[in-house]
Formats: C-alpha cells, sequence, structure tokens
C-alpha cells in the first residue's frame, strides 16, 4: 500500500486583521488638531486649579462641566488621532457633525457657564486682596480658573466655527 497524501483542505480562517494604530499626523497638524491641544491644556488647566483649591456651591458644578468637557475632548482628540472615530457606532459616519455639536453646544455652553461662576466667586473674594488680610485668599485661584475658562471657551467657539465652515462647504471629514 502506498502511503495516501492528506487532503489539502484549507486551514480555517482566523480573526480578521486590523490596521496597524498609527498616529494620524494631518490632523495633528490641521487647525482642529491644534486647537484641540489647545482646549485639553487650558481645560486641565481649569479643573485642576479649581479642585487644588478649596471650593464650594456652584464651584462644584464649575468643577463638573470642565471635567466632563474635557474627558469628552480627549475621547474626541484619541480617536481622531487614530483614524479611528469610524468605530463609534452611528456617530461615526457623522464625525464632523459631532465635532460640531460638542464645541458648540457643549465646549462653549458648559465653559461659559462655568467661566461665569468662577468669575463671579473670584469677584466675591476681591476683599482679600487689601493689605493686612491673613487669611488665606482665594481670589487668585478663582480668577486664574475664569481667565483659563474664558480662554477655553473662546478655543471650542473657534473650533466649533472651523467645523461649521468645513460642513458649510459640504465637506464630510474632520481635515
Amino acid at each position: 500500500m502506498a502511503p495516501t497524501a492528506p487532503p489539502a483542505v484549507p486551514p480555517p480562517p482566523g480573526p480578521p486583521t486590523r490596521g496597524s494604530l498609527s498616529l494620524h499626523r494631518a490632523y495633528l497638524r490641521s487647525p482642529l488638531g491644534l486647537l484641540r491641544l489647545g482646549q485639553l491644556t487650558l481645560g486641565a488647566a481649569f479643573w485642576v486649579t479649581v479642585a487644588a483649591h478649596k471650593y464650594e456651591g456652584a464651584a462644584h458644578f464649575a468643577l463638573f462641566a470642565a471635567v466632563l468637557v474635557w474627558l469628552l475632548t480627549l475621547a474626541l482628540f484619541g480617536l481622531s488621532l487614530l483614524g479611528r472615530w469610524a468605530l463609534v457606532p452611528w456617530l461615526g459616519s457623522r464625525w464632523l457633525l459631532t465635532n460640531l455639536v460638542h464645541d458648540l453646544a457643549l465646549g462653549v455652553g458648559l465653559y461659559a457657564a462655568a467661566t461665569g461662576i468662577m468669575g463671579y466667586k473670584a469677584e466675591q473674594r476681591s476683599y482679600c486682596n487689601l493689605p493686612g488680610y491673613s487669611q488665606r485668599c482665594l481670589y487668585g485661584a478663582y480668577l486664574s480658573a475664569s481667565i483659563c475658562g474664558g480662554i477655553t471657551a473662546c478655543l471650542y467657539l473657534f473650533s466649533g466655527l472651523y467645523c461649521l465652515s468645513r460642513r458649510c462647504r459640504d465637506e464630510r471629514d474632520i481635515i
């Protein structure tokens, strides 16, 4: 008996291969990518300033709003930087619109409210800058937070207007 060759059966298919993760450098150099970096930096400065000092009352909302928007911006930035926004169900196909709504509704709206709260609190504490005042003064912290928040709100407005201009030109991509 002659040895028989094993039947030629193809191997079972493996899991689908995914593309390698690489940075979407064009996004990083685009106006939207640079604005996102500024938003993340100044947003972190805002909420770290508030969280590092004693806060009460409405400052809790300001801190919540800043951290919420900062985390959502971090998620948008990460997905855009990796070019993986298609993985987000329903929103991935509308990524420019998602960025537009995030910037104008959440970014500008919540940061403007948080800036107003911190500005009001700074105004309430303005008496502690007087010479001879010996208690701990939160005026500088609240004023710094309100300045960071105001600049961050402007950055969100600029990025929202950038996304809106791309949308009005019938462009569907963020770059």
